[in-house]
Order: structure tokens, then sequence, then C-alpha cells
């Protein structure tokens, strides 16, 4: 999908208020930011490569504050979404989250593959801009929208954040593994509305393996 003008003013509409609650404030676009140094318990080079992607997209990612990392190399049993302040190098939060069905037809816990296709119910990897929130069949979610070639269809794919029952800490502790979504980045009840706040729109999240 193409980016809009439509889709930018719904994404950066809720911009100013996005971490406001959290203490966090909202990075803009402004003079170049000296991130501080971060430890995470992401896959080594992720953090680097979401850093890439911030400067590569630009104006596209106005608010630079936070990013989500998603390290889909880790097992879904593992707390593998990590809400990281870029400035102050702390790991703001680390959630389950579950992955699409379709990148694990046999429910193995990890990630076999990516897709970009509709009807694949595959997670995508890459840079997404968080948009606007919503309420809907899950209850109160957030939008995506694909910023590389290999996720450009997310927001038509309706890919979001939302929580759902097959994503739990009693689910991870007993099985090793959370449920499958359709594609979508699926976390808990308990953390749905930390993770909203957190990562409000007008920022990146950044997902790969």
């Amino acid at each position: 999908m193409k980016l809009t003008r439509r889709h930018f003013i719904g994404a950066l509409g809720l911009g100013a208020a996005g971490l406001g609650v959290d203490g966090l404030g909202v990075g803009g676009l402004g003079a170049p930011r000296a991130f501080a140094a971060v430890r995470t318990d992401a896959a080594p080079g992720l953090l680097a490569k979401a850093r890439a992607a911030l400067d590569a997209h630009g104006a596209k990612v106005p608010h630079r504050d936070v990013v989500g990392l998603v390290d889909f190399a880790a097992p879904s049993g593992k707390p593998r979404f990590q809400v990281i302040d870029l400035a102050s190098g702390r790991i703001v939060s680390s959630n389950l989250v579950a992955h699409g069905r379709g990148s694990d037809p046999a429910n193995t816990g990890f990630v076999q593959r990516f897709s970009n296709e509709p009807g694949s119910n595959a997670s995508s990897a890459g840079s997404f801009l968080v948009g606007e929130s919503y309420v809907g069949k899950y209850g109160r979610s957030r939008r995506l929208h694909g910023l590389d070639p290999q996720n450009d269809l997310a927001f038509d794919r309706a890919i979001v954040i939302h929580s759902a029952d097959y994503v739990s800490q009693t689910m991870a502790s007993t099985s090793g593994r959370v449920g499958r979504s359709f594609g979508c980045f699926t976390v808990s009840h308990s953390d749905i509305a930390m993770v909203l706040a957190q990562l409000g729109p007008g920022r990146l999240l950044f997902s790969a393996r």
C-alpha cells in the first residue's frame, strides 16, 4: 500500500498525546538526537537495524523518542516485544507477542517465514509506522502502516496491534509458547493498554529475525 496524506494525518493526529501520560515526552524531528547506549534482550543487530530504519524513512517517522522492537528470532513464549526509550537507554517494557499462523503452520512457537500477501495469515518483517487507535473486534487496537516493500500491504491486510485471550503469561509458562494470530502483533489483555500508551502514533515499530 502506498501511504497517502490521509494515512499520515491519521497516524500523526494523536502524536502529541501518544506518550504524554507516561512522562516520556514527544520526540519531534528537530535537531539530530544523540541516542543513549541501549541494552536490550533482542538479537544482536536488531536495534541497529531499527535505528537505520529511522534514518532511512526520515520524516515518515516524526517521533523518535521510543521505538518498538519485535525479535521474531525468539520463541513466542518469551517476551520478545520491547518498547525502548532511545534517549535514556531504558527498556520501557518487555511483552509477549504472537506471530501469524501463516508464519508457523506447525505451531512450533517459532517464526518460519514472513509474508506480505493478503490471506497468508503470516507476520511481516520490516518497518511500520504506528498509527491511530480504534476500538474493534478485539477491543482497543492500533493501526500500522508498512513502510517497506516486504510489508507495504500491512494496512490493507488489517495488520494491527491488539490483544487476545490466546496470549498470556500462563500459556507461555505452561506450553512454552502462546497462540498464533492472523498476522497481527497480538499481546495479552493485561499489556495492551500499556503498550498502546507507550508506543503512540508517529513512531516506529520494527520487526525482524
